[in-house]
């Protein structure tokens, strides 16, 4: 399930979810924009439910799910994304 919800933020900021590699300097400031807007996006969605059919199928609530838990996944990673920027620092992992 953490995998899952980790493959999504990356796919958001687009990139691949992989054992290694680094965000750069310029980078960062890209990353959390996607990400707050992805989760902004989500919290629009939850604040408009008439949207959403009562003929959701079964995916489209697991997604749901997914969405519910994507700030409490995200911020702490937006975090540490923004640090890094006030740091003048790359992001690395892996390595």
């Amino acid at each position: 399930m953490l995998e899952d919800l980790t493959s999504k933020i990356f796919a958001i900021i687009g990139r691949p979810l992989e054992p290694r590699g680094i965000f750069l300097l310029e980078q960062l400031p890209i990353a959390i924009a996607k990400l707050e807007a992805a989760i902004a996006e989500d919290i629009e969605r939850k604040k408009n439910p008439s949207e959403n059919t009562s003929a959701e199928s079964s995916e489209e609530s697991a997604q749901s799910i997914n969405h519910d838990r994507l700030g409490q996944r995200a911020y702490p990673f937006i975090n540490l994304l923004k640090q890094a920027l006030l740091n003048e620092e790359m992001v690395s992992w892996g390595v």
